[in-house]
């Protein structure tokens, strides 16, 4: 027997989201709105909406996850993402988080390296209507540079550190959002760019899996 997303989505928020502090009421309506089911595969879709992480791929460059949407929502939340906002989303994986953002911004850049990833995102997100977003394929690491600047640049997954790059792709008044630090370890950060200089706060503690491609490069030592 099938499960009722719509319920499920329902309890979703109610039960998973709304209870971490997330209070942005247009975010919340987008996670009624948006499928999440559609966004894994046929054989997990009854487990779409279970409290935690949902692997949608398996490479050599490490697993990739379906992020679970009470951290998920906090982080968006964070990034104060207004209608007349350009959004980069790097590491889009199958879309769920962009379809999110297409809700709420202007347009949406979604960004991913892995072909069947961002081939799989490019249809599900053809198929809900999302006409303000454009899946691109490159490395996550690098951004996409032929669209900015952005005003928000939202970072799907755990990073050890932000790319120069990717805040170069920044507008001036832009923020980017990213979570630092693996496991428990992690800690959600809100960077700001104001007169070509970026800052950044620390505004939570956030355990999510890691992207590929951001790994602190070690310099040798003599």
């Amino acid at each position: 027997m099938s499960a009722d997303f719509s319920e499920l989505r329902v309890k979703m928020v109610d039960g998973q989201v709304r209870t971490t502090d997330v209070t942005s009421a247009p975010l919340l309506d987008a996670m009624l709105d948006v499928p999440r089911e559609a966004f894994v595969g046929s054989a997990q879709r009854d487990l779409a909406y279970i409290d935690e992480d949902i692997r949608i791929a398996t490479g050599a460059g490490g697993s990739r996850y379906l992020m679970e949407a009470s951290p998920l929502a906090k982080l968006i939340q964070l990034a104060e993402v207004t209608p007349s906002d350009s959004v980069l989303d790097v590491g889009c994986g199958t879309g769920y988080a962009s379809a999110l953002l297409s809700r709420l911004a202007r347009s949406v850049v979604a960004l991913e390296s892995d072909s069947a990833l961002a081939e799989t995102a490019r249809s599900t997100l053809s198929s809900l209507g999302c006409g303000n977003v454009m899946v691109v394929q490159g490395a996550l690491a690098q951004g996409h540079a032929a669209k900015a600047p952005y005003d928000v640049i939202f970072i799907g997954g755990s990073v050890e550190e932000v790319p120069t790059a990717l805040f170069d792709q920044l507008a001036d008044g832009g923020r980017l959002v990213a979570v630092q630090g693996q496991g428990n370890s992690g800690v959600a950060r809100l960077f700001f760019k104001a007169g070509g200089v970026v800052t950044g706060r620390r505004a939570f503690n956030a355990a999510i899996k890691p992207l590929p491609g951001f790994e602190h490069v070690h310099a040798f030592e003599f």
